[in-house]
């Protein structure tokens, strides 16, 4: 399958999806009532993660994430949308941008709490492997025996 057919078999790199959605909940918050600043981090990494997955069925590891400036808490009860699009792809490892809104609980109203920029190096056997070919069969999860 060429580069070309197996990227658009997906959807366009350049198309902006919603990755995940999620409600905070009152055991991420600070001593200040509002999100820990970490827990928004960690769910950016998985949204990286999940918007790498669509380009390949590898072990995508995060190989950085540029700076993050928060620009609004995030509070209880608010649902929180991280969008995502792949911004470069190389042999063995794509950038992905990923832009964080919240909806508040009680207005509705939503706002920009932050993005990010991460780079994501798709893995295979332990070893970065170009995603664009076949995809690695010699992977073996622990609870798989052996045939």
């Amino acid at each position: 399958m060429s580069e070309h057919n197996y990227i658009s078999a997906k959807t366009p790199i350049d198309e902006r999806v919603i990755a995940m959605r999620i409600v905070t909940m009152p055991r991420e918050t600070n001593p200040y009532g509002t999100i820990f600043g970490g827990i928004i981090l960690s769910y950016i990494d998985q949204a990286g993660f999940v918007e790498a997955r669509r380009h390949g069925n590898l072990d995508w590891v995060t190989a950085a994430m540029d700076k993050v400036e928060f620009h609004a808490p995030v509070f209880v009860g608010d649902i929180v949308t991280f969008i995502t699009h792949t911004t470069r792809l190389g042999r063995t490892s794509i950038d992905v941008q990923i832009e964080v809104e919240a909806e508040r609980f009680d207005s509705h109203e939503v706002v920009r709490v932050t993005s990010a920029n991460m780079t994501l190096v798709g893995m295979c056997d332990g070893k970065p492997f170009p995603f664009r070919e076949s995809p690695c069969q010699s992977r073996h999860f622990p609870d798989e025996q052996a045939t």
